[in-house]
Protein backbone atom coordinates (compact mmCIF):
# COMPACT_ATOMS: atom_id res chain seq x y z
CA UNK A 1 0.00 0.00 0.00
CA UNK A 2 1.41 3.23 -0.66
CA UNK A 3 -0.68 6.04 1.02
CA UNK A 4 2.12 7.30 2.94
CA UNK A 5 4.07 10.19 2.12
CA UNK A 6 6.83 12.53 3.35
CA UNK A 7 6.33 15.12 0.83
CA UNK A 8 7.15 18.85 0.96
CA UNK A 9 3.68 21.16 1.90
CA UNK A 10 4.90 24.99 1.10
CA UNK A 11 2.94 28.11 2.29
CA UNK A 12 3.80 32.04 1.59
CA UNK A 13 3.95 34.74 3.72
CA UNK A 14 1.51 37.66 2.82
CA UNK A 15 2.96 39.66 0.41
CA UNK A 16 3.33 36.66 -1.42
CA UNK A 17 -0.19 35.23 -0.94
CA UNK A 18 -1.62 38.91 -2.18
CA UNK A 19 0.90 38.05 -5.63
CA UNK A 20 -0.96 34.78 -5.71
CA UNK A 21 -4.65 35.75 -5.88
CA UNK A 22 -4.29 38.53 -8.37
CA UNK A 23 -2.62 35.79 -10.88
CA UNK A 24 -4.90 32.77 -10.31
CA UNK A 25 -7.07 34.03 -13.45
CA UNK A 26 -9.55 36.19 -12.20
CA UNK A 27 -7.97 39.08 -14.53
CA UNK A 28 -8.16 37.80 -18.14
CA UNK A 29 -5.37 36.29 -20.44
CA UNK A 30 -4.08 36.83 -23.52
CA UNK A 31 -5.57 33.65 -24.42
CA UNK A 32 -8.99 34.00 -22.88
CA UNK A 33 -9.43 36.98 -25.64
CA UNK A 34 -8.94 34.73 -28.34
CA UNK A 35 -12.11 35.43 -30.53
CA UNK A 36 -14.57 32.00 -31.25
CA UNK A 37 -14.27 30.07 -34.12
CA UNK A 38 -16.11 31.56 -37.12
CA UNK A 39 -19.21 29.03 -35.84
CA UNK A 40 -19.07 30.30 -32.22
CA UNK A 41 -17.17 27.35 -30.78
CA UNK A 42 -14.09 25.66 -31.52
CA UNK A 43 -14.51 22.57 -34.30
CA UNK A 44 -14.87 19.34 -32.75
CA UNK A 45 -11.77 17.56 -32.56
CA UNK A 46 -10.88 13.50 -33.15
CA UNK A 47 -11.42 11.79 -29.54
CA UNK A 48 -8.15 10.01 -30.51
CA UNK A 49 -6.33 10.07 -27.27
CA UNK A 50 -6.37 8.47 -23.60
CA UNK A 51 -9.51 10.09 -21.82
CA UNK A 52 -8.25 12.42 -19.01
CA UNK A 53 -9.98 14.57 -16.39
CA UNK A 54 -9.68 18.39 -16.91
CA UNK A 55 -10.96 21.69 -14.84
CA UNK A 56 -12.46 24.55 -17.42
CA UNK A 57 -12.02 27.77 -15.17
CA UNK A 58 -14.25 30.78 -16.63
CA UNK A 59 -16.34 33.95 -15.77
CA UNK A 60 -19.21 33.52 -13.75
CA UNK A 61 -22.09 35.40 -15.84
CA UNK A 62 -24.79 33.43 -17.51
CA UNK A 63 -23.41 34.34 -20.79
CA UNK A 64 -19.83 33.14 -20.76
CA UNK A 65 -20.84 29.89 -18.57
CA UNK A 66 -23.87 28.99 -21.52
CA UNK A 67 -20.73 29.60 -24.59
CA UNK A 68 -17.69 28.01 -22.90
CA UNK A 69 -20.19 24.81 -22.26
CA UNK A 70 -21.33 24.93 -26.13
CA UNK A 71 -17.38 25.05 -26.62
CA UNK A 72 -16.61 22.56 -24.26
CA UNK A 73 -19.13 19.94 -26.03
CA UNK A 74 -17.83 21.04 -29.85
CA UNK A 75 -13.97 20.53 -28.67
CA UNK A 76 -15.16 16.39 -27.84
CA UNK A 77 -15.36 16.95 -24.05
CA UNK A 78 -18.18 15.74 -21.52
CA UNK A 79 -18.82 17.58 -18.66
CA UNK A 80 -19.10 15.61 -15.24
CA UNK A 81 -20.57 18.99 -13.41
CA UNK A 82 -20.92 22.44 -13.51
CA UNK A 83 -19.79 25.04 -10.77
CA UNK A 84 -21.19 27.88 -12.40
CA UNK A 85 -20.75 30.12 -8.80
CA UNK A 86 -17.06 29.80 -8.96
CA UNK A 87 -16.95 28.84 -12.81
CA UNK A 88 -15.29 25.91 -12.69
CA UNK A 89 -16.11 23.04 -15.39
CA UNK A 90 -15.21 19.40 -14.60
CA UNK A 91 -14.73 17.73 -17.85
CA UNK A 92 -13.68 14.50 -19.40
CA UNK A 93 -12.05 13.68 -22.70
CA UNK A 94 -10.33 12.13 -25.18
CA UNK A 95 -9.31 14.71 -26.92
CA UNK A 96 -5.35 15.00 -26.79
CA UNK A 97 -5.44 18.66 -27.55
CA UNK A 98 -9.04 19.54 -25.49
CA UNK A 99 -6.90 22.28 -23.36
CA UNK A 100 -5.20 23.65 -25.55
CA UNK A 101 -8.48 24.60 -27.68
CA UNK A 102 -10.20 25.60 -24.85
CA UNK A 103 -7.67 28.09 -24.20
CA UNK A 104 -8.59 29.68 -27.38
CA UNK A 105 -12.03 30.45 -26.38
CA UNK A 106 -13.06 33.36 -25.24
CA UNK A 107 -14.38 33.82 -21.84
CA UNK A 108 -11.63 30.94 -20.34
CA UNK A 109 -9.58 32.21 -17.76
CA UNK A 110 -7.51 29.05 -17.60
CA UNK A 111 -8.18 25.17 -18.80
CA UNK A 112 -5.61 22.29 -17.76
CA UNK A 113 -5.53 18.45 -17.74
CA UNK A 114 -6.06 16.97 -13.47
CA UNK A 115 -3.30 14.13 -14.73
CA UNK A 116 -0.78 13.13 -16.90
CA UNK A 117 -1.26 9.34 -16.63
CA UNK A 118 -3.34 6.53 -15.41
CA UNK A 119 -2.53 7.28 -11.12
CA UNK A 120 -0.47 5.26 -9.03
CA UNK A 121 0.75 7.36 -6.03
CA UNK A 122 -1.23 8.82 -3.01
CA UNK A 123 -1.23 12.13 -1.32
CA UNK A 124 -2.02 12.15 2.59
CA UNK A 125 0.79 13.46 4.66
CA UNK A 126 1.43 11.08 7.48
CA UNK A 127 4.66 9.83 8.23
CA UNK A 128 5.62 6.17 8.64
CA UNK A 129 3.21 3.30 8.89
CA UNK A 130 0.41 3.39 11.57
CA UNK A 131 1.06 0.98 14.45
CA UNK A 132 -2.67 -0.76 15.50
CA UNK A 133 -3.19 -1.15 18.98
CA UNK A 134 -3.02 -4.27 20.66
CA UNK A 135 -5.15 -5.94 22.92
CA UNK A 136 -2.87 -5.81 25.60
CA UNK A 137 -1.38 -2.30 24.88
CA UNK A 138 -5.08 -0.92 25.19
CA UNK A 139 -5.31 -3.16 28.61
CA UNK A 140 -2.47 -1.17 30.22
CA UNK A 141 -3.81 2.13 28.80
CA UNK A 142 -7.00 1.65 30.36
CA UNK A 143 -5.87 0.44 33.51
CA UNK A 144 -3.46 3.47 34.01
CA UNK A 145 -6.82 5.66 32.62
CA UNK A 146 -8.84 4.56 35.24
CA UNK A 147 -6.02 4.92 37.85
CA UNK A 148 -5.70 8.36 36.92
CA UNK A 149 -9.29 9.67 36.52
CA UNK A 150 -9.31 10.04 32.77
CA UNK A 151 -12.66 9.93 31.38
CA UNK A 152 -11.85 7.91 28.24
CA UNK A 153 -10.65 4.32 28.78
CA UNK A 154 -7.38 5.13 26.38
CA UNK A 155 -6.96 8.47 27.21
CA UNK A 156 -3.88 7.67 29.56
CA UNK A 157 -2.22 7.91 26.03
CA UNK A 158 -3.05 10.95 24.95
CA UNK A 159 -0.62 13.30 25.61
CA UNK A 160 -1.78 15.33 22.40
CA UNK A 161 -4.78 16.77 24.58
CA UNK A 162 -3.14 17.45 27.60
CA UNK A 163 -0.55 19.93 25.18
CA UNK A 164 -2.55 21.82 24.35
CA UNK A 165 -4.84 21.79 27.27
CA UNK A 166 -7.89 19.88 25.43
CA UNK A 167 -8.40 17.44 28.57
CA UNK A 168 -8.99 20.67 30.63
CA UNK A 169 -10.73 23.15 28.35
CA UNK A 170 -13.72 19.66 27.51
CA UNK A 171 -14.78 20.03 30.94
CA UNK A 172 -15.44 23.66 30.24
CA UNK A 173 -16.95 23.85 26.89
CA UNK A 174 -16.85 20.61 24.69
CA UNK A 175 -17.85 22.47 21.63
CA UNK A 176 -21.03 23.26 20.17
CA UNK A 177 -23.51 21.14 18.50
CA UNK A 178 -24.15 23.56 16.17
CA UNK A 179 -20.39 23.48 14.68
CA UNK A 180 -19.51 20.70 11.99
CA UNK A 181 -15.83 20.01 11.09
CA UNK A 182 -15.54 17.94 7.54
CA UNK A 183 -12.91 15.90 6.87
CA UNK A 184 -11.81 15.71 3.48
CA UNK A 185 -10.14 13.06 3.21
CA UNK A 186 -9.61 9.24 2.07
CA UNK A 187 -13.49 8.76 3.70
CA UNK A 188 -14.44 8.25 7.28
CA UNK A 189 -15.91 5.06 9.08
CA UNK A 190 -19.10 6.78 11.25
CA UNK A 191 -19.53 3.91 12.17
CA UNK A 192 -16.78 3.37 14.77
CA UNK A 193 -18.47 3.80 18.34
CA UNK A 194 -16.19 6.78 19.08
CA UNK A 195 -17.44 8.76 15.94
CA UNK A 196 -21.06 7.65 15.51
CA UNK A 197 -22.16 10.17 18.18
CA UNK A 198 -21.16 13.23 16.40
CA UNK A 199 -21.47 12.20 13.10
CA UNK A 200 -23.21 14.36 10.25
CA UNK A 201 -23.99 12.24 7.45
CA UNK A 202 -26.39 15.32 6.05
CA UNK A 203 -23.06 17.12 5.73
CA UNK A 204 -21.18 14.38 4.10
CA UNK A 205 -20.34 12.62 0.87
CA UNK A 206 -18.14 11.32 -1.33
CA UNK A 207 -16.53 13.92 -4.19
CA UNK A 208 -14.82 11.02 -6.22
CA UNK A 209 -14.42 12.00 -9.48
CA UNK A 210 -15.69 15.81 -8.83
CA UNK A 211 -19.12 15.52 -8.75
CA UNK A 212 -20.95 15.30 -4.54
CA UNK A 213 -22.92 12.07 -3.82
CA UNK A 214 -24.69 12.01 -0.85
CA UNK A 215 -26.19 8.34 -1.09
CA UNK A 216 -26.07 6.59 2.58
CA UNK A 217 -22.22 5.77 3.24
CA UNK A 218 -20.94 7.12 -0.07
CA UNK A 219 -18.40 9.40 2.53
CA UNK A 220 -16.84 5.73 4.15
CA UNK A 221 -13.25 4.62 3.18
CA UNK A 222 -12.92 2.20 0.17
CA UNK A 223 -10.99 -0.28 2.11
CA UNK A 224 -9.96 -0.56 5.24
CA UNK A 225 -6.49 0.60 4.67
CA UNK A 226 -7.55 3.61 4.09
CA UNK A 227 -7.38 4.79 7.42
CA UNK A 228 -6.29 7.95 7.30
CA UNK A 229 -9.41 10.34 7.12
CA UNK A 230 -11.28 8.14 10.22
CA UNK A 231 -7.50 8.92 12.32
CA UNK A 232 -7.84 12.18 11.45
CA UNK A 233 -11.84 12.61 12.12
CA UNK A 234 -11.30 11.11 15.90
CA UNK A 235 -8.31 13.57 16.53
CA UNK A 236 -10.77 16.24 15.56
CA UNK A 237 -13.95 15.31 17.25
CA UNK A 238 -14.22 11.51 19.08
CA UNK A 239 -16.85 11.55 21.87
CA UNK A 240 -16.27 11.69 25.93
CA UNK A 241 -18.58 8.93 25.79
CA UNK A 242 -16.30 6.08 28.11
CA UNK A 243 -15.23 4.48 25.10
CA UNK A 244 -11.64 4.51 23.52
CA UNK A 245 -10.10 8.12 22.83
CA UNK A 246 -11.50 11.54 23.08
CA UNK A 247 -10.84 14.75 20.08
CA UNK A 248 -10.11 18.20 20.85
CA UNK A 249 -13.38 18.84 20.30
CA UNK A 250 -15.51 15.98 21.59
CA UNK A 251 -18.75 17.86 21.37
CA UNK A 252 -19.14 19.13 17.90
CA UNK A 253 -20.03 17.71 14.98
CA UNK A 254 -17.82 15.80 12.20
CA UNK A 255 -18.80 15.07 8.78
CA UNK A 256 -16.88 13.31 5.85
CA UNK A 257 -15.87 14.17 2.62
CA UNK A 258 -14.20 11.86 0.59
CA UNK A 259 -12.41 12.80 -2.28
CA UNK A 260 -9.14 9.92 -2.80
CA UNK A 261 -9.56 7.57 -5.36
CA UNK A 262 -10.78 4.35 -4.03
CA UNK A 263 -7.83 2.32 -5.33
CA UNK A 264 -4.51 4.51 -4.89
CA UNK A 265 -5.84 7.26 -2.67
CA UNK A 266 -5.02 10.00 -4.68
CA UNK A 267 -6.38 13.59 -4.54
CA UNK A 268 -7.46 14.43 -7.53
CA UNK A 269 -7.90 18.49 -7.92
CA UNK A 270 -11.37 17.88 -9.07
CA UNK A 271 -12.45 15.95 -6.00
CA UNK A 272 -10.84 18.45 -3.50
CA UNK A 273 -12.85 21.54 -6.06
CA UNK A 274 -16.43 19.49 -5.20
CA UNK A 275 -15.28 19.00 -1.59
CA UNK A 276 -14.79 22.59 -0.74
CA UNK A 277 -17.72 23.76 -3.01
CA UNK A 278 -20.05 20.80 -0.86
CA UNK A 279 -19.02 22.01 2.31
CA UNK A 280 -19.46 25.36 2.11
CA UNK A 281 -22.70 24.73 0.40
CA UNK A 282 -23.73 22.70 3.68
CA UNK A 283 -22.63 24.88 6.87
CA UNK A 284 -19.51 23.20 7.60
CA UNK A 285 -17.55 25.82 9.88
CA UNK A 286 -13.92 23.87 9.35
CA UNK A 287 -12.51 21.71 6.89
CA UNK A 288 -9.50 19.55 7.55
CA UNK A 289 -6.82 19.09 4.95
CA UNK A 290 -4.21 16.82 5.72
CA UNK A 291 -3.01 16.20 1.97
CA UNK A 292 -1.77 17.42 -1.39
CA UNK A 293 -3.61 17.52 -4.72
CA UNK A 294 -1.56 15.47 -7.17
CA UNK A 295 -0.38 14.92 -9.51
CA UNK A 296 2.24 18.24 -8.89
CA UNK A 297 3.84 19.11 -5.69
CA UNK A 298 4.18 22.34 -7.21
CA UNK A 299 1.88 23.87 -9.53
CA UNK A 300 3.96 26.03 -11.45
CA UNK A 301 2.52 29.28 -12.76
CA UNK A 302 3.99 29.52 -16.10
CA UNK A 303 2.64 25.61 -17.00
CA UNK A 304 -1.18 25.76 -18.32
CA UNK A 305 -1.94 22.71 -16.70
CA UNK A 306 -0.86 23.67 -13.24
CA UNK A 307 -2.36 26.92 -13.26
CA UNK A 308 -5.46 25.50 -14.04
CA UNK A 309 -5.22 23.17 -11.03
CA UNK A 310 -3.96 26.36 -9.13
CA UNK A 311 -6.92 28.35 -10.12
CA UNK A 312 -9.47 25.85 -9.61
CA UNK A 313 -8.83 24.79 -6.51
CA UNK A 314 -8.23 28.34 -5.13
CA UNK A 315 -11.73 29.78 -6.45
CA UNK A 316 -12.93 26.72 -4.36
CA UNK A 317 -11.45 27.15 -1.28
CA UNK A 318 -11.94 31.11 -1.58
CA UNK A 319 -15.72 30.32 -2.28
CA UNK A 320 -15.63 28.41 1.11
CA UNK A 321 -13.83 31.03 2.63
CA UNK A 322 -16.37 33.77 1.78
CA UNK A 323 -19.38 31.66 2.97
CA UNK A 324 -17.80 31.08 6.20
CA UNK A 325 -15.48 28.39 6.06
CA UNK A 326 -12.15 28.36 7.71
CA UNK A 327 -9.74 26.11 5.99
CA UNK A 328 -6.94 24.31 8.11
CA UNK A 329 -3.99 22.34 6.24
CA UNK A 330 -0.60 20.55 6.72
CA UNK A 331 3.02 21.95 6.35
CA UNK A 332 4.50 18.86 4.86
CA UNK A 333 7.00 15.95 6.24
CA UNK A 334 10.53 16.85 4.63
CA UNK A 335 11.34 18.88 7.21
CA UNK A 336 12.06 21.82 4.35
CA UNK A 337 12.73 25.28 5.18
CA UNK A 338 9.64 26.66 3.09
CA UNK A 339 11.02 29.89 3.34
CA UNK A 340 13.15 29.17 0.36
CA UNK A 341 13.37 30.62 -2.95
CA UNK A 342 15.02 26.65 -4.58
CA UNK A 343 13.24 23.82 -3.37
CA UNK A 344 13.98 20.76 -5.67
CA UNK A 345 11.16 18.19 -6.87
CA UNK A 346 11.95 15.05 -8.06
CA UNK A 347 8.09 13.55 -7.43
CA UNK A 348 6.44 15.22 -9.62
CA UNK A 349 3.85 14.33 -11.41
CA UNK A 350 3.50 11.32 -9.32
CA UNK A 351 0.87 9.48 -11.69
CA UNK A 352 4.15 8.54 -14.82
CA UNK A 353 7.63 9.32 -14.72
CA UNK A 354 8.78 12.07 -12.00
CA UNK A 355 11.63 14.61 -13.44
CA UNK A 356 13.56 15.78 -11.02
CA UNK A 357 13.53 19.90 -11.30
CA UNK A 358 13.90 23.25 -9.08
CA UNK A 359 11.30 25.31 -8.22
CA UNK A 360 10.76 28.33 -6.74
CA UNK A 361 7.93 28.04 -3.88
CA UNK A 362 6.79 31.68 -4.71
CA UNK A 363 5.73 30.82 -8.52
CA UNK A 364 4.97 27.14 -7.87
CA UNK A 365 2.33 26.40 -5.72
CA UNK A 366 1.57 23.56 -3.22
CA UNK A 367 -2.05 22.93 -2.82
CA UNK A 368 -3.71 23.80 -1.07
CA UNK A 369 -1.92 24.54 1.82
CA UNK A 370 -0.20 27.84 -0.22
CA UNK A 371 -3.27 29.04 -1.48
CA UNK A 372 -4.62 32.77 0.38
CA UNK A 373 -6.29 32.15 3.65
CA UNK A 374 -5.89 28.78 4.52
CA UNK A 375 -3.86 28.14 7.99
CA UNK A 376 -0.74 26.16 7.21
CA UNK A 377 0.03 23.69 10.33
CA UNK A 378 3.69 22.20 11.57
CA UNK A 379 3.76 19.64 13.53
CA UNK A 380 5.36 19.21 17.58
CA UNK A 381 5.83 15.82 19.53
CA UNK A 382 5.96 15.53 23.21
CA UNK A 383 8.19 17.60 24.54
CA UNK A 384 6.75 21.09 22.31
CA UNK A 385 10.11 20.65 20.12
CA UNK A 386 9.52 20.75 16.24
CA UNK A 387 8.61 17.17 14.98
CA UNK A 388 12.10 15.78 13.17
CA UNK A 389 10.00 15.35 9.57
CA UNK A 390 7.76 18.78 9.62
CA UNK A 391 9.01 21.32 7.52
CA UNK A 392 9.07 24.68 8.64
CA UNK A 393 9.60 28.08 7.71
CA UNK A 394 9.87 31.82 8.81
CA UNK A 395 6.76 33.75 7.84
CA UNK A 396 5.17 30.51 5.94
CA UNK A 397 4.00 28.30 8.92
CA UNK A 398 0.96 29.89 10.74
CA UNK A 399 0.33 27.93 14.16
CA UNK A 400 1.68 24.34 15.30
CA UNK A 401 -0.04 21.10 17.00
CA UNK A 402 0.91 18.05 18.26
CA UNK A 403 1.80 15.60 15.80
CA UNK A 404 3.55 13.36 17.27
CA UNK A 405 7.58 12.48 17.08
CA UNK A 406 8.84 9.15 17.56
CA UNK A 407 12.20 10.60 18.64
CA UNK A 408 10.46 12.17 21.79
CA UNK A 409 9.09 10.12 24.12
CA UNK A 410 6.28 10.30 26.40
CA UNK A 411 5.67 9.23 29.90
CA UNK A 412 2.55 7.62 28.84
CA UNK A 413 1.42 3.67 29.40
CA UNK A 414 2.91 3.19 25.98
CA UNK A 415 5.67 5.18 25.59
CA UNK A 416 4.93 5.71 22.17
CA UNK A 417 5.57 9.39 20.79
CA UNK A 418 2.84 9.58 18.01
CA UNK A 419 -1.13 10.24 18.10
CA UNK A 420 -3.77 7.83 19.35
CA UNK A 421 -7.00 8.11 17.33
CA UNK A 422 -9.40 6.21 15.53
CA UNK A 423 -9.17 3.46 12.63
CA UNK A 424 -11.77 1.99 10.56
CA UNK A 425 -13.98 -1.19 11.96
CA UNK A 426 -13.73 0.01 15.50
CA UNK A 427 -10.50 0.04 16.23
CA UNK A 428 -7.37 2.61 17.58
CA UNK A 429 -4.26 2.92 16.32
CA UNK A 430 -0.85 5.13 16.28
CA UNK A 431 0.36 7.58 13.43
CA UNK A 432 2.71 11.02 12.68
CA UNK A 433 2.49 13.60 10.62
CA UNK A 434 1.54 17.49 10.33
CA UNK A 435 -1.55 15.07 9.01
CA UNK A 436 -2.09 14.40 12.75
CA UNK A 437 -1.41 18.45 13.68
CA UNK A 438 -3.43 19.53 11.48
CA UNK A 439 -6.59 18.42 12.66
CA UNK A 440 -5.73 19.47 15.93
CA UNK A 441 -5.71 23.38 14.85
CA UNK A 442 -9.35 22.34 13.39
CA UNK A 443 -10.44 21.20 16.09
CA UNK A 444 -9.44 24.27 18.58
CA UNK A 445 -11.03 26.29 15.58
CA UNK A 446 -14.06 24.41 16.24
CA UNK A 447 -13.75 25.60 20.06
CA UNK A 448 -13.34 29.36 18.96
CA UNK A 449 -16.65 29.22 16.55
CA UNK A 450 -18.55 27.10 19.36
CA UNK A 451 -17.72 29.89 21.71
CA UNK A 452 -17.45 32.92 19.10
CA UNK A 453 -20.44 31.83 16.46
CA UNK A 454 -20.50 34.75 14.16
CA UNK A 455 -16.55 35.17 14.03
CA UNK A 456 -15.61 34.66 9.82
CA UNK A 457 -12.67 32.59 8.72
CA UNK A 458 -10.44 35.86 9.01
CA UNK A 459 -11.12 36.30 13.07
CA UNK A 460 -10.99 32.49 13.45
CA UNK A 461 -7.03 32.42 12.61
CA UNK A 462 -6.62 35.52 14.16
CA UNK A 463 -7.43 33.90 17.56
CA UNK A 464 -6.02 30.89 16.55
CA UNK A 465 -2.32 33.06 16.59
CA UNK A 466 -3.10 35.29 19.31
CA UNK A 467 -4.40 32.57 22.13
CA UNK A 468 -1.03 30.42 20.98
CA UNK A 469 1.59 29.70 22.91
CA UNK A 470 5.34 29.63 20.91
CA UNK A 471 8.32 27.92 22.88
CA UNK A 472 10.62 30.49 20.51
CA UNK A 473 13.68 29.20 18.53
CA UNK A 474 15.56 26.53 20.54
CA UNK A 475 19.03 27.79 22.23
CA UNK A 476 20.90 24.29 21.27
CA UNK A 477 21.60 23.47 17.71
CA UNK A 478 18.13 21.69 16.37
CA UNK A 479 18.54 17.75 16.22
CA UNK A 480 15.60 16.62 15.77
CA UNK A 481 16.37 12.67 15.26
CA UNK A 482 19.56 12.42 17.30
CA UNK A 483 22.26 12.10 15.05
CA UNK A 484 24.47 14.36 15.94
CA UNK A 485 23.87 16.57 12.35
CA UNK A 486 21.74 19.90 12.65
CA UNK A 487 18.85 19.38 10.60
CA UNK A 488 17.00 22.47 11.02
CA UNK A 489 17.77 26.39 11.40
CA UNK A 490 14.67 28.40 13.26
CA UNK A 491 14.82 31.84 12.42
CA UNK A 492 12.63 34.65 13.94
CA UNK A 493 11.98 35.45 17.52
CA UNK A 494 9.53 34.52 20.71
CA UNK A 495 6.64 35.48 19.53
CA UNK A 496 6.74 34.74 15.75
CA UNK A 497 8.93 32.12 14.36
CA UNK A 498 9.73 29.48 11.69
CA UNK A 499 9.48 26.27 13.94
CA UNK A 500 6.19 27.73 15.24
CA UNK A 501 4.47 30.02 13.15
CA UNK A 502 2.57 32.51 15.80
CA UNK A 503 2.99 29.59 18.34
CA UNK A 504 1.61 26.07 19.45
CA UNK A 505 -2.51 26.18 19.87
CA UNK A 506 -3.79 26.53 22.96
CA UNK A 507 -7.64 24.75 23.73
CA UNK A 508 -8.14 25.94 27.15
CA UNK A 509 -7.57 29.08 26.19
CA UNK A 510 -10.00 28.85 22.99
CA UNK A 511 -13.20 28.03 25.35
CA UNK A 512 -12.60 30.54 27.96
Amino acid sequence: MAHLSSRRRLALAVPVVLSLTASLGFLPSAASAAPLAATGAPTAQTADGPALAYVVNTGTDRHTITTVRRAIEAAGGTIVVTYGKIGVFVVHSSNPDFAKTLRTVRGVQSAGATRTAPLTAAGTTDEGAAQYLTKSEAARITSASASAGESEPLEADQWDLRAIGADKAAQINPGSRDVTVAVIDTGVDDTHPDLAPNFSASQSASCVGGKADTSYGAWRPASPDHYHGTHVAGEIAAARNGLGVAGVAPGVKVAGIRVADPVNELFYPESVVCAFVFAADHGVAVTNNSYYVDPWLYNCMDDPDQRAIVDAVNRAQLYAQHKGTLNVASAGNSNDDLDSHSLVDDSSPDDSTAVTRTVDPHECFDVPTQLPGVVTVSATGVKGAKSYYSSYGDGVVDVAAPGGDKYQIPDTPSTNGRILSTMPGGGYGFLQGTSMASPHVAGVAALLKSKHPWATPAQLQWLLKAQADNPGCPTDPYDGNGDGVVDATCVGGDHVNGFYGFGIVNALRAVK
